[in-house]
């Protein structure tokens, strides 16, 4: 990711500036913009250039009790909010998270832990189709986290209405799916125990459901699973990570209803600007309710590779990743390659 450099409030806009001020309060805006070029081998790429524009507001303030609280507004390649949370930090009992949008709370914090030198191995310009654990935060949601106690942090987050559409102040909204409630709790900790060889370990657990209002012989809760370490030593940064996915979708003979992901990284720090990685993702598809019918391994199996590397000069950043699909969009022995060139520039 990206360093952001803050700009105050008062660099944009006196107005706000005095605004913010009456509020005991600030107002931050932070950004970047991306220029890609990407190849894609084995079909036509069309237009390669591509452009983002990324920035977000952030506000701020603190309570006569000491808690403190902060809005996050984010926009992300589009006209239109792509996340926006309030957090309200208790200090010695946690913080409260109300997030709508992209919001990665829950176990959708875990869907791939692994290090990189810039992006995920499946993200870096051909996904190929994999599976991600979601849980809550693919909807409206509210997140608990507790305070880190020797090491460890604990999250539960809640969604009331799994599938619908973020909501306005005084809106409701309510999902056309036959999804309701879900549930996500997550743990995170590093068992170093004081010790040096063990401060760099991290361990994360994570588990969510989502309600089925039609719960039948054929349809059931959605369940979703992960575990993994990761593990930094020096320059080196390792990480292993397995999850899986139950849609709970059984009434179908052509549909398959699980999903078994497995996941690895490897980066290295050459120095305080430049880095390497190589990182594989792999998801297998599974379960037909007629196991007869299931079809061959290549249409079940979608793994993508990627070699990463970046470099940083300042306010800039130039990354370089190399992608290849097996099996891209579960479909047989259809492989894919693509290189894409990467210039952040950071605000």
């Amino acid at each position: 990711m990206n360093k952001l450099t803050k700009v105050g409030c008062s660099a944009l806009c006196g107005s706000l500036a005095a605004i913010a001020s009456a509020n005991a309060g600030e107002l931050t805006v932070s950004g970047g913009a991306d220029l890609t070029f990407t190849s894609i081998g084995g079909s036509t790429t069309g237009q390669p250039i591509g452009l983002g524009s990324n920035y977000t507001l952030k506000g701020s303030g603190e309570l006569d009790n000491g808690w403190t609280y902060d809005l996050t507004t984010a926009i992300a390649n589009g006209g239109a909010f792509s996340a926006a949370n309030i957090t309200i930090d208790t200090g010695s009992l946690g913080k409260i998270n109300i997030n709508q949008g992209n919001s990665g709370n829950g176990i959708a914090a875990f869907d791939d832990k692994m290090p990189t030198a810039w992006e995920e191995a499946w993200g870096a310009g051909l996904s190929g189709g994999v599976k991600l654990v979601l849980g809550s935060g693919a909807s409206q949601n509210v997140m608990y986290t507790s305070p880190t106690i020797m090491g460890t942090t604990i999250t539960a987050t809640y969604a009331h209405e799994y599938g619908a559409s973020d909501v306005s102040d005084k809106g409701t909204k309510s999902a056309d799916s036959g999804s309701g409630r879900s549930y996500d709790g997550t743990i995170n900790f590093n068992p170093s125990l004081g010790t040096e060889i063990l401060s760099g370990l991290d361990i994360f657990i994570g588990a969510a459901t989502v309600e089925s209002r039609n719960n039948s012989a054929t349809e059931e809760d959605q369940y979703e699973g992960v575990i993994g370490s990761t593990y930094d030593i020096g320059p080196l940064s390792l990480g292993v990570q397995i999850s899986g996915h139950y849609t709970g979708e059984e009434s179908s003979l052509t549909t398959y209803h699980s999903y078994k992901n497995s996941a690895f990284g490897i980066a290295f720090n050459i120095n305080d600007d430049l880095s390497v990685s190589y990182g594989e993702y792999k998801t297998r598809k599974a379960g037909y309710a007629n196991d007869s019918v299931q079809s061959g391994e290549a249409t079940r199996v979608v793994e993508v590779a990627s070699w990463q590397v970046a470099y940083t000069m300042g306010g800039a950043s130039m990354r370089l990743a190399d992608v290849h699909v097996d099996n891209n969009l579960f479909s047989a022995n259809d492989d894919r390659d693509a290189t894409v060139v990467s210039l952040g520039l950071a605000f």
